[in-house]
Order: structure tokens, then C-alpha cells, then sequence
């Protein structure tokens, strides 16, 4: 069942004095969330995979007074499990803690039957979707624990709760995440502070929707900002004591 919050209104210092990850950070609702959060208070950890862009995140954020923020450039698809653990230690080293974590990099993939589908590029989604996902929350969790509230929040789609044809590895993988968040949320019930849900962000006018929807018009697609309001009520306090849900940022 898929949570609505409807038109919360995030109070301007929600997130004033948290430290926040957000993997692909460069573009799209990675970018718009990062700022977001950083003009609500956050220090904000930028993760990408393009050094350019994520340096024009972070000048946009220093323009609009927002705390400075850190650039992490990595590649999810050749990260391994010591790329994770290394990013943690140099994230413990300079933070000391985490207070949230936006799982929000993901690849598409093809758009094509099962079929018909190629293998490389199967694994290529489901390492970037999914492995990659689990190891930096593996990872990242001891530095989740050090906060008063730690936020994990994962980055859902429609296919993931109901497959459909020719969506390939992106639905499965979607499906995974899921998965993953709700072992981790009931693994964390009752023993620890940090909490995990997932949004589904809906249509949203991003690259990613613009490569699946070629024949889409962007301009009649939710721009990135609008969907912003879940996203701040998760990584906030306001959502305390909420974990193992699955939010819908646009409604039904």
C-alpha cells in the first residue's frame, strides 16, 4: 500500500545541521533533492559519476547560501565493495556520522523483451540499481547508527510494485529495491534510530523519462521540484518512527 503525504510544508531549517548523501547527484531529481536539502540546511555529500557536473551542483549550492557542500565523483557500474568501504571511512573521517542517505542513481537499461535482452547490460543495471545500493547501505550503516534519526531512503518506480513488458532489468531491479528496503526496515524495527522507505517519484521530467518516453512531450511531465515535498518529509524529523513504507510522491 503507497503512502500520499499530500502538501507538506517543510519548515525552512528542517534539515539544519544533517549530513546527506545523494547518489547521483549530477542530474535530474539527484540534483534538484540535493539542493533541496542543502537550502533547507543540509550539508549535502554529492555522489556521481561525472566530476563536471556534480562541481555545478555544488557551485548552484554555495550561489544560494547553502552549507558547503562535499564532492564524492564515483562510478556505481566498477564500484566494488572496498570502493564502498574506503568511501565510508573518508566519510567517517570528515563527518563523523550520517543523518541520511538518497539512493537515487539508477540506469534504464533497455526497453525490449526479456528475450531479447542483453546479458551485459542486465548486469550493468542490476549493479548499479541494486549491488550498489546494498553496498553502501551495508557500508554506510555503522555512520546511519551515529545519528539521532538516521533516513535511508531508496528510489522506487511503478514497475517495481507491478511489472510490465519490455521494462526488462529496470522493473526487476526496481522490484529489488523494494525488497531490500523492507528486509532492512525490519531488520532495523525496534533495535536501532535509523529508519528506510521508498519513494516512487511517478512521471518526472528527467533524462531517464525523456530516453523511456522519446515520443513524450517534457513540458506536460511534473518538473523535479514539485515532488520535492516527500522527499524533505523523509530525510526530516517529521518522519521519525516511520520506516518500511513505500510513498508515492505524486498520489495515485
Amino acid at each position: 500500500m503507497s503512502e500520499f503525504i499530500g502538501e507538506y510544508k517543510a519548515p525552512q531549517d528542517l534539515l539544519k545541521g544533517k549530513v546527506i548523501l545523494v547518489t547521483g547527484a549530477g542530474d535530474g531529481i539527484g540534483k534538484t533533492a540535493a539542493k533541496t536539502f542543502a537550502a533547507h540546511g543540509a550539508t549535502v555529500i554529492l555522489l556521481g559519476r561525472t566530476t563536471a557536473k556534480l562541481e555545478m551542483v555544488y557551485d548552484e549550492i554555495e550561489a544560494a547560501g547553502g552549507p558547503q557542500p562535499a564532492i564524492f565523483p564515483m562510478d556505481l557500474n566498477e564500484a566494488r565493495i572496498e570502493t564502498f568501504e574506503h568511501f565510508a571511512e573518508a566519510v567517517d573521517q570528515e563527518f563523523g556520522r550520517l543523518d541520511g542517505l538518497l539512493h537515487n542513481a539508477s540506469l534504464l537499461g533497455q526497453r525490449t523483451p526479456i528475450a531479447n535482452y542483453h546479458f551485459g547490460t542486465w548486469q550493468q543495471v542490476m549493479q548499479v540499481n541494486v549491488n550498489a545500493a546494498f553496498g553502501l547501505t551495508k557500508t554506510l550503516l555503522p555512520l546511519l547508527e551515529k545519528s539521532e534519526a538516521g533516513s535511508i531512503v531508496f528510489t522506487s518506480s511503478s514497475v517495481g510494485l507491478k511489472g510490465r513488458a519490455y521494462w526488462g532489468a529496470y522493473s526487476v531491479s526496481k522490484f529489488a529495491t523494494e525488497g531490500l528496503m523492507q528486509v532492512l526496515a525490519d531488520e532495523l524495527d525496534g533495535v536501532s534510530n535509523v529508519r528506510a522507505n521508498s519513494i516512487n517519484p511517478g512521471a518526472t521530467r528527467t533524462n531517464m523519462r525523456a530516453a523511456a518516453y522519446p515520443a513524450e512531450d517534457p513540458q506536460t511531465v511534473t518538473a523535479p521540484e514539485a515532488i520535492m515535498p516527500t522527499y524533505l518529509y523523509l530525510m526530516g524529523d517529521d518522519s521519525r518512527g516511520v520506516s518500511g513504507k513505500q510513498f508515492n510522491a505524486q498520489g495515485s
